[in-house]
C-alpha cells in the first residue's frame, strides 16, 4: 500500500513538472526581442525649453534660438564610434542643413572638456551640450533600458528632435542610422509634410 502511494506521488510530482515546463516554453516562446526605450515626446508636442553649457563653457538656451528651426540630437557618449559616425555626418551636411534655416545642437551627459575633445578632433561647426545633471535629457525624456552588444542597461537611447521655429517638435527619429542620418532627418521631414 506504501509502494501505491509513493508511486501515485511520482505520478503527480511528474505531472506537475511537465505542466510547469509547458508553461515555460510557451512563456519564452511568446516573448517579443527587446526593445530600446522610446521617448514618450511625439510630433506636435511642445519642445521642452532647454538650457545648458557647452564646449566652449558658454551658456546654451532654446530661448537664444527663439524663432529659428533647431535639429536637437542626443547621443550617447563623445569619442565612440557611432556617435563619431553620427556628428561627422551632420558635420558633412551642415551647410546644406543651414541653408534650410536649422541650428544643430548635439546633447549627451559628458562634460565639457570631453566635449571639446570631440569637437576639435571632428572639426564639429555645432555646439554640443553638457549635460552632465541630465535637465535636458531628463526634459526629452531620452533616459531608459537599452540594448548593445545583448547587455540590457540604463542609458541615454540615441534619439533626434526637429523643432520649428514656434516650438513644436515636427519630427521624432527613434532609430537613428548613423551613417546617414542628415538623409534621414530630410526624408522624415518630407514625409511629415515640412
Amino acid at each position: 500500500m506504501a509502494t501505491k502511494k509513493s508511486s501515485a506521488k511520482k505520478t503527480v510530482k511528474k505531472a506537475v513538472k511537465k505542466v510547469a515546463k509547458k508553461k515555460a516554453t510557451a512563456k519564452n516562446a511568446k516573448k517579443e526581442p527587446f526593445k530600446n526605450y522610446v521617448t514618450k515626446l511625439k510630433a506636435g508636442d511642445v519642445a521642452p525649453a532647454f538650457e545648458g553649457i557647452d564646449q566652449d563653457g558658454k551658456a546654451v538656451s532654446s530661448l537664444s534660438y527663439k524663432g529659428k528651426k533647431i535639429i536637437l540630437y542626443f547621443y550617447p557618449q563623445d569619442l565612440t564610434a557611432s556617435c563619431t559616425v553620427q556628428a561627422c555626418n551632420l558635420r558633412d551636411n551642415f551647410a546644406a542643413l543651414k541653408k534650410l534655416g536649422y541650428e544643430i545642437i548635439g546633447v549627451s551627459e559628458d562634460g565639457v572638456e570631453k566635449h571639446k575633445r570631440f569637437e576639435q578632433k571632428n572639426n564639429l561647426p555645432f555646439r554640443l551640450i553638457a549635460d552632465t545633471d541630465h535637465k535636458v535629457i531628463d526634459a526629452y525624456d531620452v533616459w531608459g533600458k537599452k540594448q548593445f552588444m545583448g547587455k540590457i542597461y540604463d542609458g541615454l537611447v540615441r534619439t533626434t528632435f526637429v523643432i520649428n521655429e514656434n516650438g513644436t517638435i515636427d519630427v521624432v527619429i527613434t532609430r537613428v542610422l548613423t551613417k546617414i542620418h542628415t538623409q534621414q532627418i530630410l526624408d522624415a521631414l518630407q514625409a511629415a509634410g515640412k
